[in-house]
């Protein structure tokens, strides 16, 4: 018996013996770590259940998203991850030996009983509202059952097209609308996403803008390399009526047409456009010949008074155009090969004034022509230095310039102190009308006022780097000296209609 027993004893030790051998020599373990994410904002989930098929073990993840699963067997894994309110998600996991394998989750949220946002309501500007500002606040609210983040896109529309602008993934329940059109009337409806359930839309409500400001005064400035047109008033508020994406200057309005002139660069060469005074319907009016000539900086045109034509320069030529871009004519032509720079056309229509220049812009001449090309006036000629800025009086008597007087010439056109002047045409009398010029200063592009009681211009240094600043100029009456009186800053080429 004792013999059976030893037996028995010595087999149950071999048994143990070789299945240790069997684990040592087979089993290959690893380590499967990860961590899991909201597909929405990728922000961790914590408390969720992580397991695998084939089976190892059952973790949740910690605070930080993160779970580990050790000691696991060597071997392809399908690992599931499940959380109330999401939907479960699978992926494979290859465990290799002693090397930790890497696993990211991203759950979306289970739609199948979650409930959509409500729609928003729009709180302002109330619907149907007049004379709201062109930068506007709306204002609107929408809640969400299940405390989802919610989102917004704002569509607007104009009354006046059928383009739509769309704002999208807005997070607040606010947004500053800019740029809006002058006298417009906007549609505008919200729609409110919670990013599981569809988009839900508003109700359609409207605004109308305020219309465009009585402003009387033009002028520009430069915005990224581009001369931009702006209009102002009296109080020195402005608004932008010309992209910044071109290069738009010298502004001219004419009253009875209700229209802008200026010049905008066109490829290569530069022509003349209309506008109306809020900056809407461009019209390109020159075509197949260009306003050039010296200097595009000091280049100038001219309206007829009722607007319905137009005068400009053409290297040593003069040409009318009717507004509306026909009736291309040639009227004048120098006979010394001059360039003409600048015009100015009376308000009878009887006489235009030119200022020629050679290809440096000095030996100038000013002088005015009649209806026929003849010169029936000679203002000014040998002298040396820059001149510019031609402006008849409202009777055609009387005609501002600017000259520097100086004398400087230079390669750069640099001037140094040019001041105004003004000549009566009858008797070719010229004065010098000294406005109280600050010292080292340039007084240019100077104009009269609507009713020539005062006159506007632009001051800058006569450094070629400071600020251009809008000046109105009121002469002095009863022994009191004359006031100068900043309207605009960082502006020039004023016009005042």
């Amino acid at each position: 018996m004792k013999i059976i027993h030893l037996i028995q004893a010595l087999f149950f030790v071999f048994f143990l013996s070789s299945c240790s051998e069997e684990k040592l020599a087979g089993d290959e373990f690893g380590t499967i770590e990860g961590k899991i994410v909201s597909a929405i904002d990728f922000k961790p989930l914590a408390n969720v259940k992580v397991f695998s098929s084939p089976s190892t073990s059952i973790v949740f993840t910690d605070e930080a998203g993160k779970f580990v699963l050790t000691n696991v067997k060597v071997g392809d894994y399908s690992l599931e991850a499940q959380k109330e309110g999401f939907l479960a998600k699978f992926e494979p996991a290859k465990v290799n030996r002693d090397q930790i394998t890497n696993i990211v989750f991203e759950l979306k949220l289970s739609t199948s009983n979650n409930k959509p946002p409500t729609a928003t309501v729009l709180t302002s500007p109330l619907d149907n509202t007049v004379d709201q500002p062109i930068e506007l606040n709306l204002n609107f609210s929408a809640t969400d059952p299940d405390k989802d983040v919610l989102k917004y896109e704002i569509i607007l529309r104009k009354n006046t097209s059928n383009e739509v602008t769309v704002y999208k993934d807005i997070a607040a329940s606010t947004y500053l609308l800019k740029d809006l059109a002058y006298n417009t009337k906007y549609f505008w409806q919200v729609a409110v996403s919670d990013g599981i359930n569809p988009p839900v839309l508003s109700t359609v409500q409207t605004f109308t803008t305020i219309g465009f400001p009585n402003a009387r005064f033009l002028f520009v400035r430069k915005i990224n390399d581009n001369n931009v047109i702006f209009s102002g008033d009296e109080t020195g508020k402005s608004v932008q009526i010309t992209t910044s994406n071109t290069n738009s200057w010298r502004p001219r309005k004419n009253i009875p047409s209700n229209k802008i002139a200026f010049i905008r660069s066109s490829g290569a060469q530069n022509h003349l456009y209309t506008m109306n005074p809020d900056g809407s319907g461009i019209l390109k009016v020159t075509n197949s010949i260009p306003i050039a000539g010296f200097n595009s900086d000091f280049i100038n045109f001219s309206w007829n008074a009722s607007g319905s034509q137009l005068i400009y320069p053409y290297f040593d030529k003069l040409y009318k155009i009717n507004a509306d871009g026909s009736g291309l004519t040639k009227i004048y032509q120098t006979t010394n090969g001059k360039f003409i720079s600048e015009c100015d056309w009376s308000n009878d229509g009887t006489k235009i004034a030119l200022k020629v220049n050679d290809a440096s812009g000095y030996n100038t001449e000013i002088f005015v022509i009649n209806a026929i090309g003849t010169v029936i006036n000679q203002v000014l000629s040998g002298t040396q230095g820059a001149t510019g800025g031609l402006n008849f009086s409202v009777n055609g008597q009387r005609l501002l310039f600017t000259r520097d007087v100086s004398g400087f010439e230079d390669a750069n056109y640099r001037q140094l102190d040019t001041k105004v002047f003004q000549c009566t045409l009858s008797s070719n009398q010229i004065t010098d009308i000294g406005l109280e010029k600050p010292l080292g200063t340039l007084d240019l592009d100077v104009r009269y006022a609507p009713n020539e009681a005062e006159l506007i211009l632009m001051n800058t240094s006569n450094d070629g780097l400071s600020i251009k600043n809008i000046i109105k100029y009121t002469p002095a009456t009863n022994n009191v000296g004359g006031s100068r009186m900043l309207l605009f800053s960082n502006a020039s080429m004023p016009d005042w209609e």
